[in-house]
């Protein structure tokens, strides 16, 4: 009962979602950004345990009400296949969850959380394998972004943020490679005191 009236009330938090043609349900909603949208959608989905819909967007292949609806946060459309990915990489996160994680930092921060007792991130030569692979790709790297997410998934570890995932996918092919540098410097810096408490 409390879980039920919990998940209801939460609910409304990654609520209103973006009507299918893009157009935002109220202010509040127009105030945020696709990628925000998007994952509020997605959370959504755990919280109200659609099943259903999660297992669909794990299956890339399909042609699916939820990977089109996935795409229409989008408001440009060469930039529907990132929205997509991040909610393919988002049910595979969340299969078997009952409370959505709507994550934290670049994929370098989450991979950086990767690891074991042993050594974490930088310390760990599974992490550092997976950063180096998917650094190096000149085209979107969704097989090692699975991998990664599978990783953080394995580890316990809170995912990348899903709105920066979108936002840092889209800019992949932009000149100057910010996206790739950016994540290699998140994961191989230090945190620095005034990163712990900001």
């Amino acid at each position: 009962m409390i879980d039920e009236q919990l998940s209801l009330d939460l609910s409304k938090v990654f609520e209103p979602v973006a009507a299918p043609d893009g157009a935002p349900d109220d202010g509040v909603a127009a105030e945020r950004t696709p990628a925000q949208r998007l994952t509020g959608w997605l959370c959504s989905l755990v919280w109200s345990h659609d099943y259903g819909r999660l297992a669909d967007l794990r299956r890339p292949e399909a042609l699916s009400e939820p990977r089109l609806r996935a795409a229409s946060f989008s408001s440009e459309e060469e930039q529907r296949p990132v929205f997509e990915k991040v909610a393919f990489l988002f049910a595979r996160y969340h299969a078997g969850r009952r409370v959505p994680q709507a994550g934290f930092g670049s994929m370098g921060d989450a991979l950086g959380r990767v690891g074991s007792p042993a050594g974490r991130g930088r310390d760990d030569p599974g992490a550092r394998r997976l950063l180096d692979r998917l650094v190096a790709s000149r085209e979107l790297p969704v097989r090692h972004l699975q991998h990664a997410v599978e990783r953080v998934r394995a580890c316990e570890v809170t995912p990348p943020s899903w709105a920066r995932l979108v936002e840092d996918l889209s800019a992949w092919k932009a000149s100057g490679k910010a996206t790739p540098y950016g994540w290699a410097r998140d994961f191989y810096t230090p945190e620095h005191p005034a990163k712990k408490n900001g």
